[in-house]
């Protein structure tokens, strides 16, 4: 008796240990995600939150953002930030829509995923090559990638008639299930798959938790910060095609409120604002918590001032939290 309980005593509080030790971070979100349900179905149970049509919208509208906060977590995980996300929807998306029209579904979708991709690969470029903040650098992009949606096609949007390519990006559906989710999930899957059980994921860890000691160790921190920059970019265009073929259409605006919230999504997620730590899963549920804040926002009849100081609150929540972890 006395050698097996000495025997269970170590694991149980090497189990206890890692309990007190755990970071609230790392569960806050998921607690916040069933509270803002219970909140929300309780108040407006009358107004029809809980209605599966309702639920389903939550889940359609929040599609483009969680494809782009899977990206933004490998950015954000090796310490860099990408603020052109937003812009890169909108380019993305008219450039697809005037290419479907012109040329059809295959050629304007290479188009969109491609613009997105080479303006990853120029943001990447002039941070790993010229040694450029990535907040200067993507923030320049982010202006320069408005002022040519804007100019594309001077203001005017694009509409999107071609049946194909708006079923598969937007209005069809996959046995029974909206194409929209089924590429947010296809993008969270294979996310999570490379960011936990591949070299690319553990080399962005390591990036972001320290440069110089993975360089040191083989790993090319260049090429990884290059990689997600790119595949950033990638995200964003994925997003622009799926707004365009669930609105039918394409607009320089798409997109332009997005930022903020795929960031919020991303942090409150569990993922570090300056590298190291990251979580695919954790944005996804962050970007259905924000989903779902800003429809019961909606049904509560509250303007869109309001909601956006809801999400402003969030963040600032997220960042203080953040902040206080890395000085501990």
């Amino acid at each position: 008796m006395t050698a097996t309980a000495s025997a269970l005593t170590p694991p149980s509080a090497g189990r206890l240990a890692q309990l007190r030790r755990a970071d609230p971070s790392s569960y806050i979100v998921y607690v916040g995600f069933v509270l803002i349900a219970v909140v929300m179905s309780i108040a407006l149970h009358g107004d029809g939150f809980l209605q599966r049509q309702n639920l389903i919208n939550i889940l359609l509208q929040t599609a483009p953002i969680t494809v782009m906060a899977v990206g933004s977590v490998f950015v954000l995980s090796t310490g860099e930030i990408d603020l052109s996300i937003g812009s890169v929807v909108a380019l993305s998306a008219l450039v697809a829509a005037v290419e479907v029209r012109d040329h059809g579904t295959i050629v304007g979708v290479l188009a969109g995923l491609g613009t997105g991709a080479a303006v990853g690969l120029a943001n990447g470029l002039l941070v790993t090559k010229l040694r450029l903040p990535s907040f200067l650098v993507t923030l320049g992009m982010m202006g320069l990638c408005t002022g040519i949606a804007q100019r594309l096609t001077g203001l005017q949007a694009i509409p999107s008639t071609d049946v194909n390519f708006n079923g598969l990006f937007g209005s069809g559906s996959l046995a029974g299930v909206s194409t929209l989710i089924v590429w947010s999930l296809a993008f969270v899957l294979v996310g999570h798959f490379l960011y936990r059980q591949t070299r690319i994921g553990a080399h962005v860890l390591a990036t972001g938790d320290n440069s110089r000691a993975a360089r040191v160790s083989g790993i090319k921190a260049d090429r990884i910060r290059l990689g997600v920059l790119v595949a950033s970019g990638l995200c964003a265009a994925m997003a622009g095609l799926l707004y365009t073929g669930r609105l039918h259409g394409a607009t320089y605006t798409l997109g332009s409120s997005d930022l903020l919230t795929v960031i919020a999504a991303v942090v409150i997620g569990g993922t570090r604002l300056f590298g190291g730590r990251g979580t695919v899963v954790g944005a996804l549920i962050g970007s259905l918590m924000l989903g779902m804040l800003n429809n019961g926002l909606i049904l509560a009849g509250l303007s869109d001032p309001e909601q956006q100081i809801a999400r402003g609150l969030i963040i600032l929540v997220s960042v203080a939290l953040t902040l206080r972890e890395d000085k501990s």
